[in-house]
C-alpha cells in the first residue's frame, strides 16, 4: 500500500453559505430546496444491503503474496522498521539467529527472506489477474522476488507469472493456470460522480477477503506522487493489503484499482485513492497483448505554479504549469518551447491541477501533431508539437543529475558593492555577483561557462532565505537573463514598474537541474 503521509486541517470558518436573491422575489431558490432536491434524491432502487452484490463479486477478488530474498551483511545494521519486514513473515532478522540460514553469526553475507501481501482481481476465466506493480515488486533495493502466489476466495492457490508491468501507472498483469475461473470486467469510470456508492474488496493486513463500502469523495485527485496522478478518492476503508484490489460501482463494474491511502499514522482515516478504470484499462489491455505501454512525451521538466510564482508572472495560480527545463532536441525544443514558458493548454484542453500537462500529453498518440498553448513574457502563443514516445522510467532516471553542496563565495564589503548589487540586496535580500569561470570552478560546477549571478549572502529575514542559499546561481529573473548584477537590478526594476509584488527566480543549486522560485520584493526598497 502506498502512503501519502500528512496531517490535514479542516477550515471551519464560513461553513455555511447564503444565497442572495436579486430581482423579483423567488427568482432564485436554495440549492437544497425540496422541489429541487426531489430530482436529486437517491433513487428508490438503492440497496439497503450490499450483501447480494458482495456475494456475487467476491469470488473474482484474489489475495496476492510474494516470497522475496534479500542478501545483507551479517554485521550490517538495518534501517529502522525494516526488522518488521522479516518478523512479519517469520523470517530471522539479519545479524540475529543466523544459524537458521547456515551462518555462523560472523561476517559475510546472510540470505534473508521476507515477502509482501496485497490484492488483485481476475479479468478472464483463464486466469489473467490485475494488481498494482508495487504489490509484486521487491520491498527493498537489492531484494529479489522469487515467487508470486495468488489465492482465490475458495482458498485454491496458484503460482503466478508476470505477464507485464508498468511502473509509471503502478499496474501489473499476472497469469495463473486455470479454466472456468470467476472474473469481473472494467466499467466506465468517466461516468462516476462524487457521491456515488462504491465497494472496495481486498485483503487488508492479510486477513483475507474483506468488503467495505463508502462513497466517491472526489475525482481527479492529484497527490503529487507520480506523473499520472488522477485518482478517485473514497471514504471506503482502504488499508495495508488492499493495494491492487478492485473498487466497484453498484452495477458491479470495476471503476478503480485501490492503490494508496492518506494517513498521518499509516492507518485508515477515511481517505483512500484508486486508479480510475479509464487509466488502468488501456494499460492492462496493452500488457495483455504482450506489448509495452506507449505514452506521449514532449521532453520537458515541469514545476507547479505556486502563488508567488503565478503572481510574479501575472498568471492565475491554477492555470498552467511552468517549464523548468527542456530536453535538448526533444519534441518541445524542436517546436520552439523554452525554459520559463507557462503551458496553459494541450490540444485545446486546459492544464489545471486536476488535469496536468503530463497527463494530457500521455493521452496523445505517438506521432500526433497537437497544438500547445503557452505564455511567454506576458504573451500567449501556440505552437504545434509532434508528440514523441516517453522513455522508460529507468532511462528518465538516468538523465537526472546531482551535485555536491557548493562551497562558500566571497562576500563583497559594502564599499565594494555597486549600486546594482545594493539594489538586489535591498529588494530581494540577496547579495549577488557575476559568476566568473574562477568562481564556477571553486563551486565545482560542471559548466565553467555558465552565465548568471552567484549568491554570496542572504538576508535571513527575507522571503528568499527559505528558497535560496549562498553559492546558488540565479540564471534569470522574471525570465530575463541575469549574467550581471546590473541585469538583475534591471529585471527587478521592471517588475516593480509593472506593479509586481514578487519576481520569478530561476535558481541552480550546484549541478542540479534549475528550479523556479517566486520571491517577494521588499516593500522597504521602493
Amino acid at each position: 500500500m502506498r502512503y501519502v503521509y500528512g496531517l490535514s486541517a479542516a477550515l471551519l470558518l464560513g461553513g455555511a453559505a447564503a444565497t442572495l436573491a436579486v430581482g423579483p422575489l423567488g427568482a432564485q431558490t436554495a440549492q437544497n430546496d425540496p422541489s429541487a432536491m426531489a430530482a436529486s434524491a437517491p433513487r428508490p432502487g438503492a440497496p439497503m444491503s450490499f450483501a447480494d452484490l458482495a456475494a456475487r463479486l467476491q469470488p473474482a477478488v484474489v489475495n496476492i503474496s510474494t516470497k522475496q530474498t534479500l542478501r545483507v551483511n551479517r554485521q550490517q545494521q538495518l534501517p529502522p522498521g525494516l526488522e518488521d519486514f522479516f518478523r512479519q513473515f517469520g523470517a530471522p532478522v539479519p545479524g540475529q539467529d543466523d544459524d537458521d540460514n547456515g551462518g555462523s553469526g560472523g561476517g559475510g553475507q546472510s540470505v534473508q527472506r521476507g515477502g509482501s501481501l496485497g490484492s488483485g482481481f481476475l479479468i478472464s476465466a483463464d486466469g489473467y489477474v490485475v494488481t498494482n506493480n508495487h504489490v509484486i515488486s521487491p520491498a527493498r533495493t537489492g531484494a529479489t522476488v522469487d515467487q508470486i502466489t495468488v489465492t482465490l476466495a475458495d482458498r485454491r492457490e496458484f503460482t503466478a507469472r508476470v505477464v507485464g508491468k508498468d511502473q509509471a501507472a503502478d499496474l501489473a498483469l499476472l497469469k495463473i493456470n486455470g479454466q472456468g475461473l470467476p472474473f469481473v470486467r472494467f466499467g466506465d469510470s468517466t461516468r462516476t460522480r462524487v457521491g456515488d456508492w462504491v465497494l472496495a474488496i481486498g485483503n487488508p493486513f492479510g486477513l483475507g477477503g474483506t468488503v467495505t463500502a463508502g462513497i466517491v469523495s472526489a475525482l481527479h485527485r492529484n497527490l503529487q506522487s507520480g506523473v499520472y496522478d488522477r485518482y478517485i478518492q473514497t471514504d471506503a476503508s482502504i488499508n495495508m493489503g488492499n493495494s491492487g484490489g478492485p473498487m466497484f460501482d453498484l452495477n458491479g463494474n470495476v471503476i478503480g484499482i485501490n492503490t494508496a491511502l492518506y494517513s498521518p499514522t499509516g492507518g485508515n482515516i477515511g481517505i483512500g485513492f484508486a486508479i480510475p478504470a479509464e487509466q488502468a484499462r488501456p494499460v492492462i489491455e496493452a500488457l495483455q497483448r504482450g506489448g509495452k505501454v506507449s505514452r506521449g512525451y514532449i521532453g520537458v521538466s515541469l514545476q507547479n505554479l505556486d502563488e508567488e510564482i503565478a503572481e510574479s508572472l501575472g498568471i492565475p495560480k491554477n492555470q498552467g504549469e511552468l517549464i523548468r527545463a527542456v530536453t535538448p532536441n526533444g519534441p518541445a525544443a524542436r517546436a520552439g518551447i523554452q525554459q520559463g514558458d507557462v503551458v496553459i493548454a494541450v490540444n485545446n484542453q486546459p492544464v489545471t491541477p486536476d488535469q496536468s500537462l503530463a497527463y494530457l500529453v500521455s493521452q496523445q498518440p505517438v506521432g500526433a501533431r497537437v497544438p500547445v498553448t503557452f505564455v511567454r513574457e506576458g504573451q500567449r502563443r501556440t505552437v504545434t508539437v509532434t508528440v514523441g514516445e516517453r522513455p522508460s522510467e529507468e532511462e528518465l532516471a538516468r538523465q537526472g543529475s546531482g551535485g555536491d553542496d557548493p562551497n562558500s563565495v566571497t562576500n563583497p564589503t559594502d564599499q565594494q558593492q555597486s549600486t546594482s548589487q545594493r539594489s538586489a540586496r535591498e529588494s530581494l535580500g540577496l547579495t549577488v555577483q557575476t559568476l566568473t569561470p574562477e568562481i564556477a570552478r571553486s563551486l565545482r560546477l560542471n559548466d565553467p561557462n555558465l552565465k548568471g549571478v552567484v549568491v554570496s549572502a542572504v538576508n535571513p529575514s527575507s522571503d528568499a532565505a527559505s528558497k535560496v542559499q549562498v553559492g546558488d546561481v540565479i540564471l534569470s529573473i522574471n525570465q530575463r537573463a541575469t549574467a550581471t548584477p546590473e541585469q538583475a537590478a534591471a529585471a527587478v526594476a521592471a517588475a516593480r514598474a509593472a506593479g509586481r509584488k514578487s519576481v520569478l527566480l530561476l535558481v541552480r543549486h550546484g549541478n542540479n537541474a534549475p528550479t523556479y522560485y517566486g520571491v517577494e520584493l521588499s516593500t522597504s526598497a521602493r
